[in-house]
This record gives structure tokens, C-alpha cells and sequence, in this order.
């Protein structure tokens, strides 16, 4: 099967040096069917982000495919989902790809997760290298097949948007996500609830830490794990995987120095699973005794986040 295949990679236009990678990599990957490369800009002018992407896929030989390469405006809400949905609208390709602008595909990515693909899935995904300073951390799922109640359970964070293959028209991002938070966790579980995830389990794709827009922007990432609770509500039903929801929850409410909304989610969380480390540890930052920062660092150099 050489399904033909849309890549979308969005960005802001404030990254060029990894924008270049970013493109490079995907263009450059040995695949025998028909690419296209649709780059969407959001919030800023995209010519500048053209040239850009001309000079990065230009190595990538034949001359030919080049003008398989587009750079669009986001046409729809501002935002990475309304990015990507853009980049999905302006594909008519049988498989759409998804590549944030500071991650990497390694060489027989693509062509493994279309194959991958050809048992009737819908959806795809792959196993991840974690890019975090000098470190590189593979992340597996020890699975070729990732379920509902796995992405119930954990967030599996090689379920990655960087590695997302699915078919054309079975599913578009949910704009509503706050902030763009968790729109790539809530599309996987959408897609899981459907038919099992096809997993390869091979690290393909370079994921850089460090480099996020999203981060250490602690409203945003409560207000997307709450916008999750809402809108998936059985994510509460495995203690363990809402005992993870609500550490992450306190540990962010911690580090906006909400004290007692830190506390409030930390009960919370001994009540769901009493061992889950996230309370402990969110606990010492309301406190002040470790920044929240320092705790990312150090999770982020063993290829783990909060």
C-alpha cells in the first residue's frame, strides 16, 4: 500500500531553525507513495516561513516533488487545533501526518506506520526519542496495538502528536481545546474509543523537550486537563490514571503559587491512589522547599514529564 500521504506541521514562525529540521525530515523520508507537505503559520506572516521551508526541503531532491510543498495562513481559529484542522482542509490525500515544528521524523517513520495501517486501522502511532539538552531518552509503549484503556489509565506520551498517521476524513482536532492543551490526547482517545491504535514500537520520531510554546504555561494546562475531565469523564474511573489527572492538577496549582488549590487537588489524589508521587511532589513546591521548574527539568532529563 503507497496510500498517498498529507503532512501538517503548524507552527507560529517564531522557530525557524527547527521548522527547517522539521520539514527537512519529513520531505526527506523514503516513501514510495505521494507526499505533501502543507506547512500552516499561525499568528504571523507566512512568507518569511515560505522561504524558510523552500530552503529546507530543497536538498531533499527531485525538483519534482518540491512543488508538493504549500505555506498557509491558519484560516480557522487561532490556535495549534485550528492550525492543524487548516492543514487537514487543505489535504486531499488519502492518510494525513502530523509533525510539530520542533520535533523530527527519523528515517522509516512514515513508511512504517503505513504499513502499519494496512490491516484496516484507522490511526497510528510510534515510539518516541525524547530530546531533552544533551539527553536522548527512548519512550516505548511495549504494545503494537494502544487501546482506550491504556490512554485511560496513562497518558502514554509516545501517543505523541509528532507521530499521529491516521485516514483522511475520520477525524479532525476539537478547537475548543483550551489553549490548544491536550487536544492530542483527546484526539487519540477519540480514535482509540473507535478501533485499537496501531502502535509501532520503534523510537521514529525526535521529541524536543525543553522547546515548548506550552510548558510552563500552568493556567493553560489546567484549564486543558479540566476541559479533559469534562469532556471524557471516564478518565476518572481508573484510580490510577485520575490519581496522575489530579497530582498534575495540584503540582500546576502549586506552581501558580494557589496554595490551597494545590492542597485541595492533592487530597484529592491520596484519596484516588494513596502511593501517586505527583501529591508528595506537589505538596514541596506549594511549600516552596523546590521550584516547579527544577522539578520539570529533572523528569524532562529522564525523558518523563509531571
Amino acid at each position: 500500500m503507497n496510500a498517498s500521504v498529507g503532512i501538517v506541521i503548524p507552527t507560529r514562525g517564531d522557530r525557524p531553525v527547527q521548522l527547517r529540521a522539521a520539514a527537512r525530515a519529513a520531505f526527506a523520508q523514503r516513501y514510495q507513495g505521494h507526499v505533501e507537505l502543507v506547512v500552516v503559520v499561525d499568528g504571523a506572516a507566512p512568507e518569511p516561513v515560505a522561504e524558510q521551508v523552500a530552503d529546507a526541503i530543497a536538498p531533499c531532491g527531485p525538483k519534482d516533488r518540491l512543488p508538493n510543498a504549500r505555506v498557509l495562513p491558519n484560516r480557522l481559529s487561532p490556535g495549534l487545533p485550528g492550525a492543524r484542522n487548516t492543514g487537514i482542509a487543505a489535504c486531499d490525500t488519502e492518510l494525513i501526518a502530523f509533525c510539530d515544528d520542533d520535533d523530527v521524523w527519523l528515517p522509516g517513520k512514515l513508511a512504517a506506520q503505513v504499513r502499519a495501517l494496512e490491516d484496516g486501522a484507522e490511526f497510528a502511532s510510534c515510539a518516541i526519542e525524547v530530546e531533552y539538552g544533551s539527553r536522548r531518552v527512548p519512550r516505548l509503549a511495549g504494545t503494537g496495538q494502544v487501546t482506550k484503556s491504556h490512554l485511560v489509565r496513562s497518558r502514554m506520551v509516545m501517543v505523541h502528536a509528532s507521530t499521529f498517521v491516521f485516514r483522511r476524513g475520520a477525524y479532525w482536532v476539537d478547537e475548543s481545546a483550551p489553549g490548544g492543551q491536550n487536544e492530542d490526547w483527546d484526539l487519540a482517545l477519540r480514535a482509540a474509543s473507535r478501533r485499537p491504535i496501531a502502535h509501532v514500537d520503534q523510537p521514529l520520531v525526535r521529541v524536543g523537550w525543553g522547546r515548548s510554546h506550552y510548558a510552563t504555561r500552568w493556567a493553560d494546562r489546567i484549564a486543558g486537563l479540566e476541559w479533559m475531565l469534562a469532556r471524557h469523564p471516564e478518565l476518572t474511573v481508573d484510580s490510577r490514571g485520575a490519581a496522575r489527572i489530579y497530582g498534575q492538577l495540584a503540582f500546576h496549582n502549586a506552581a501558580l503559587g494557589r496554595r490551597r488549590e494545590a492542597g485541595r487537588w492533592a487530597m484529592r489524589t491520596f484519596a484516588a491512589r494513596p502511593g501517586e508521587p505527583r501529591a508528595p511532589i506537589a505538596l514541596a513546591v506549594a511549600a516552596g522547599l523546590i521550584p516547579a521548574q527544577a522539578v520539570l527539568s529533572l523528569l524532562h532529563t529522564r525523558g518523563h514529564g509531571i
